[in-house]
């Protein structure tokens, strides 16, 4: 955990009642430790406390892993991190005593930033257990099947269900009495990962515009079928003449070189090449964004990229704040099953989506967006971190 001094936060007295939040001394922790996607969706809070609570110190308690999603945010103040996988190890380990004196270290570190307001932004009980250890005098946090209530002083629905992205965290800032008008995510891409990014590009033979797919994530149910990807690589290229860059953890180093032998060509491939960082700047620079419901695919709308987002399993959201990304999802009897999928693997509401039902989609947005395409990957690139995140 990285200790930074704090300046003076709030909230709105319709949500907390203490003296803290009614003469102007506030500080708030937002609390969204893992998951890419989430933390992208989550993202757009960070804004609308530091307007809606002008003067306000607003962190983020994330997991070390996380930190290039959030450290480049012009608005956020202070990261703060858990590292969960050392905890895990040490139970794992069974040295109890070990992990005691850690947690007890990480309580009274925190604690020293005398929090006021802890946002539990995920609803499990280790996230609901972090903001119980901050101290902070009012908790707010959404509501789940898990354990922990106790450990909150106020728990929230995530909101009506309007399958709009980030709807849930819009809903937790209206519990403190914000009304954000626009609620879009955003990242910040610093210099040096956008250099680092510009030259692996380069290596791999890219000097200007490209296409960006985006097919691989935790649950195979969110996949579309593998062998699809190389046809629409090789569509894009002959109706946009744009080379197709294919990105993705270490993990999916295996499916990654099978899609690019399938592409015969059609595809460079820089799956695990890039850090978190610089796979935020490669989405930056892109034309286009093409991905299944992804991290990176949800960075694609955060930048404003043209995105066509395939949604089946899981459907997040269909709409946007951004007219630069469409989500393409067919709804059957079983959707969506999230992690319980009821057909035999067919995973038959991703095999509905077609490759020609894609190029339709992505025609009319580059034609809508022609404006948003990048002449080349080191332009686009040096665009500063601190640049406010681009408009509908």
């Amino acid at each position: 955990m990285n200790k930074s001094a704090i300046n003076k936060p709030g909230m709105d007295k319709r949500a907390c009642t203490h003296k803290l939040f009614q003469d102007g001394r506030r500080r708030i922790l937002i609390i969204r430790p893992s998951a890419v996607g989430d933390i992208v969706m989550a993202s757009p809070m960070i804004r609308a406390l530091k307007e809606g609570f002008p003067g306000a110190w607003v962190g983020w308690l994330a997991m070390p892993a996380m930190a290039d999603l959030l450290r480049g945010h012009p608005l956020l103040d202070g990261l703060i991190f858990w590292d969960k996988s050392m905890w895990r190890n040490l139970w794992i380990h069974r040295r109890f005593k070990d992990l005691a004196r850690a947690v007890s270290s990480f309580r009274a570190e925190i604690r020293t930033h005398q929090f006021d307001l802890a946002l539990d932004a995920q609803g499990l009980l280790r996230s609901r257990a972090l903001a119980w250890a901050t101290g902070a005098t009012e908790r707010l946090g959404f509501d789940s099947r898990e354990p922990g209530r106790f450990l909150m002083r106020r728990i929230i629905d995530r909101g009506p269900s309007n399958r709009t992205m980030s709807s849930e965290y819009r809903h937790m800032m209206t519990q403190l009495g914000l009304a954000p008008e626009r609620f879009p995510p955003e990242l910040h891409v610093s210099p040096e990962d956008a250099a680092l990014a510009a030259e692996k590009l380069q290596r791999a033979g890219i000097s200007g515009p490209f296409a960006l797919i985006c097919p691989f994530t935790t649950r195979p149910q969110k996949h579309w079928i593998e062998e699809r990807w190389a046809d629409l690589s090789g569509q894009i290229g002959k109706a946009f003449g744009l080379p197709t860059v294919l990105l993705g953890g270490p993990s999916d180093h295996k499916s990654a070189e099978r899609l690019t032998r399938t592409a015969q060509g059609a595809i460079r491939n820089l799956t695990g090449q890039t850090s978190l960082g610089q796979s935020m700047a490669v989405v930056r620079a892109s034309d286009c964004v093409i991905g299944v419901d992804t991290g990176l695919t949800h960075m694609g709308t955060a930048f404003a990229r043209p995105t066509v987002a395939l949604f089946g399993a899981t459907c997040p959201y269909l709409e946007t704040e951004r007219s630069t990304t469409v989500v393409l999802y067919h709804q059957k009897s079983c959707s969506p099953c999230k992690r319980r999928p009821t057909c035999a693997n067919r995973f038959d509401c991703m095999a509905a989506l077609t490759a020609s039902e894609i190029m339709t989609a992505l025609k009319k947005l580059l034609a809508k967006h022609q404006d948003t395409a990048r002449p080349s990957p080191s332009s686009a690139m040096s665009t500063p971190s601190t640049a406010p995140a681009a408009k509908k």
